[in-house]
This record gives structure tokens, sequence and C-alpha cells, in this order.
């Protein structure tokens, strides 16, 4: 079993910056990669950011690439997610979540992640 536990959520001006973190604890020691996920009100929950247990591999959503940015610190077992350039549409709900490092085609698909975390909200206002 794997906990997660986002924190770094809160209230920002379009156009400013957040970073989300994600701690996990329990079996941290097997080799988990780690995604963002968020959904906005009324709308279903949609893949953000994604990085593999070697930081060598990172995927993106379409809508934040160059904005946002996915980095993890093993030994922290930690996840960021810097956010910059903050849009009212990042508005969500803002899921850390985990899947097995090898599993790579399941990337940005919900079903492929084991372990989410209770999510933390971010508003952007405009």
């Amino acid at each position: 079993q794997v906990q997660l536990v986002e924190s770094g959520g809160g209230l920002v001006q379009a156009g400013g910056s957040l970073r989300l973190s994600c701690a996990a604890s329990g079996r941290t020691k097997s080799s988990y990669a780690m995604g963002w996920f968020r959904q906005a009100p009324g709308k279903e929950r949609e893949f953000v950011a994604d990085i593999s247990v070697s930081s060598l591999g990172t995927y993106y959503a379409d809508s934040v690439k160059g904005r946002f940015t996915i980095s993890r610190d093993n030994a922290k077992n930690t996840v960021y997610l810097q956010m910059n350039s903050l849009k009212s549409e990042d508005t969500a709900v803002y899921y850390c979540a985990a899947r097995f490092d090898y599993r790579t085609a399941v990337v940005g698909r919900e079903t492929g992640y084991d372990y989410w975390g209770q999510g933390t909200q971010v508003t952007v206002s405009s």
C-alpha cells in the first residue's frame, strides 16, 4: 500500500504561480512513477503530468505544456508540480497518483494508476 498526501493548493491570481507537493509513504521502495490529475467543477478528471522513477520520463497534457513542471525527490518520497502562468481554467482539485514505473503505456489513463491522494484545491482568480 502507498499513501499519498497532497499540499500546496490555494488561491492565486491569474498569472501567478503555485507549487504543489505530494508526499508518499508506505511501500515507497517499490518503483512507482507519479502523476498529477485535476478535476474542475462539473468536469471529468483529466491528466496533467507524469514522471518516471528516474525522472528521465516526463509527460504533460497539452494544456499545461510550457507552464507546468513536474519533478520528484526520491530521497524525500515527494513529487512536485510547479505551476506558472496560471489561468482561471486551471482552477480544479489536483490529485497525485502512483503507477508502476514499467507501465508506460498507461500514462495519462486514470485506470493505470493504483494509488490516489485526497486532492488539494487550486483556485485561480481572474
